[in-house]
């Protein structure tokens, strides 16, 4: 690998990590040993402070990493104290739908219903608020039970889970063969 292509792959890999990565570790990256690629790092530091550039290049007790230089902090600011935009994945949404219809539910019965596991989605719901542990079901490994939140009720615009919008029960009964059709692998449509 040329000293180009391997500062340019240091270069990928500290952008990527956006934390502090260890010399050891940066240096199996571009297969050289550490004073080697020790050195190539100090001149990539020279290379950002000469070309005056909005980032930087740290050593941190044999670590590298990417940071911001101070002067384009308010600048930073300015971004990151806006407010975020939560959105929900499909398999989020998925999630919701079946934990808001089947409520108190656990991640178990999400994933028989889906098909696939719902462990991420589950937790994102949790970390949006839209979904809490209401708690925990009386059988063997006693697994947590999940629930809708004001928050949900907020955001969806409804006061209350009596307003949400009636499903048609034969079609909950045609979804859930589909999924478990599609689950095994053998899906066809229904005549």
């Amino acid at each position: 690998m040329k000293k180009r292509e391997m500062e340019a792959a240091l270069e990928a890999v500290l952008f990527a990590m956006g934390q502090a990565v260890p010399l050891a570790s940066l240096a199996r990256s571009v297969e050289q040993d550490q004073e080697t690629t020790k050195m190539l790092l100090h001149k990539m530091m020279e290379r950002y402070e000469k070309e005056d550039r909005g980032i930087r290049l740290l050593e941190l007790e044999n670590s590298f990493q990417f940071c911001t230089k101070k002067e384009y902090y308010e600048n930073l600011i300015r971004v990151a104290s806006e407010p975020k935009k939560q959105e929900l994945s499909e398999s989020a949404l998925e999630a919701l739908s079946i934990i808001a219809y089947k409520q108190p539910v656990t991640k178990a019965e999400i994933q028989r219903i889906r098909g696939v596991a719902s462990d991420h989605a589950v937790n994102r719901l949790v970390e949006f608020g839209l979904v809490c542990e209401v708690g925990r079901l009386d059988a063997p490994g006693r697994p947590i039970l999940f629930a809708t939140t004001e928050e949900f009720l907020r955001r969806f615009g409804v006061g209350s889970l009596e307003e949400l919008p009636r499903l048609d029960e034969e079609k909950i009964r045609t979804f859930e063969r589909e999924a478990a059709a599609e689950a095994q692998g053998r899906l066809t449509p229904d005549v």
